[in-house]
């Protein structure tokens, strides 16, 4: 990996923590910000670069976050920067479906020859993950003529009204903000580490899945499927092989658009374009998000032709959907990632991560499972002798690694998951003091 970078990727913090500067500005933001707007540090960035957060104060802190898998690229790509500059001084919006521009037609283009399926696609554009969620589910019900839409435990796909209904998590994504739209399923996703029976197959979690479809549904009547390939915000839980490939071929058989939510693991991040390809999925449509423009604005749907053509014109699209400047920035991020094979740098994260994390592991019997793929990787702490979720310490070990200058996100059904989503530019050094940081708490506090 050819990277070079503006600030020292080292870890520094001194003084006291949050600074004054920070200090200062969280006392404004309390005045000024909404209180459901909440933010894992208690620090304000003031530069980015590589794996480093420098706060105003000017500490500098690891980050193991990449704000949620979307700065894939680094947060101040050089190349991205560029590409963002040229375009704005171009032109900012025009909109599209007013004044439509090439690089639009152009991200469209790249998308079609990326995502898993060799077959006629389209793509449009939005502005977040939640938005191509809700446009995916648009598309299906058109094509089909078809409600019902089946979605799995565990489950994130935004915090819209639709897609909080498809999300599975109360609390703090859909609690208070009822009624949620109607027509949507929940049906069991495979989970291995917490499957009653611990050597069910991934394809008879399919069928157990299936078999509820068809009885509480029925698969004439089911426009679509919507699943992460890797789920996110459930904590990371990576289906037993065999699980997708056996959904995926029963909504063929059936009719079904099956709908890969690409949101959080597409491009690069599970150590391929898309987690999909892992289990040689050729999905109907695939949404697209997060890592797909270096931290600007961007999210779409690129899928079969058939279908998103399916759709009468006018009946998808958005203001500020597909903007220009975030479309060079998709467009030079995409490169990036091709020229830097950031793929295969997110399986040498993948592979530095369990030597480490699964070696702990033997000695910490509050670990319960160390899983993901690329760099999309976890670990679920519970309360030894069982699987019983233990949030608390999930808690407690993200704020000592904070102390320490390292930022780690939490999730989870439970609570009870620490997820690791590096800046696949980030250097093997500064990776490893990292982890250092995080065994340290782990075997401090577990």
């Amino acid at each position: 990996m050819d990277v070079t970078y503006r600030i020292e990727q080292k870890r520094k913090i001194s003084g006291p923590f949050p600074g004054p500067k920070s200090q200062e500005l969280n006392a404004r933001r309390q005045k000024a910000v909404a209180a459901g707007v909440a933010s894992t540090l208690p620090v304000y960035a003031a530069d980015v670069d590589g794996g480093i957060i420098v706060d105003v104060d000017g500490n500098q802190l690891i980050d193991l976050g990449s704000g949620i898998a979307v700065t894939s690229v680094g947060a101040s790509n050089p190349a991205v920067a560029q590409a963002v500059a040229e375009q704005a001084a171009r032109f900012t919006h025009t909109c599209f479906m007013v004044a439509p521009y090439e690089n639009y037609i152009e991200l469209a283009e790249k998308l079609a020859s990326i995502t898993p399926g060799n077959f006629d696609k389209r793509a449009v554009f939005f502005n977040s993950g939640a938005e191509a969620v809700e446009n995916a589910i648009k598309v299906a019900r058109v094509a089909t003529r078809r409600q019902a839409v089946v979605a799995f435990d565990h489950a994130y796909h935004g915090r819209t009204n639709l897609t909080m209904g498809l999300t599975a998590k109360a609390a703090p994504y859909k609690r208070g903000f009822g009624p949620l739209a109607p027509e949507i399923y929940r049906m069991p996703m495979s989970y291995p580490f917490r499957e009653e029976n611990p050597n069910i197959s991934g394809k008879e979690a399919a069928e157990r899945a299936i078999l509820a479809m068809e009885k509480q549904i029925g698969g004439d009547q089911i426009a679509a499927i919507i699943i992460e390939p890797i789920q996110g915000e459930g904590g990371f839980i990576v289906p037993a092989t065999g699980f997708l490939s056996r959904i995926n071929e029963w909504a063929k058989e059936n009719g079904v658009v099956f709908i890969a939510d690409e949101v959080q693991a597409g491009f690069a991040r599970a150590g391929a374009w898309f987690a999909s390809t892992v289990e040689g999925i050729e999905p109907d449509l695939v949404t697209v998000a997060k890592g797909i423009a270096g931290g600007m604005p961007l999210s779409g749907l690129v899928g079969r032709a058939e279908l998103l053509d399916s759709v009468h014109g006018g009946g998808l699209g958005g203001t500020y959907g597909g903007n220009p400047v975030a479309v060079a920035a998709a467009l030079e991020s995409i490169k990036f990632m091709e020229e830097q094979d950031l793929a295969g740098r997110a399986l040498e994260i993948q592979e530095q991560f369990f030597a480490r994390f699964k070696a702990v592991a033997k000695d910490v019997a509050a670990i319960g499972d160390v899983r993901g793929r690329g760099a999309m990787v976890a670990i679920e702490f519970v309360k030894p002798g069982g699987i019983e979720p233990d949030a608390e310490l999930t808690k407690k070990i993200a704020a000592e690694c904070l102390e320490q200058g390292v930022l780690i996100l939490t999730c989870g059904t439970y609570g009870n998951v620490v997820r690791l989503l590096p800046p696949l530019v980030i250097g093997d050094e500064l990776l490893a003091d990292g982890f250092d940081v995080l065994e340290s708490a782990i075997r401090k506090l577990g």
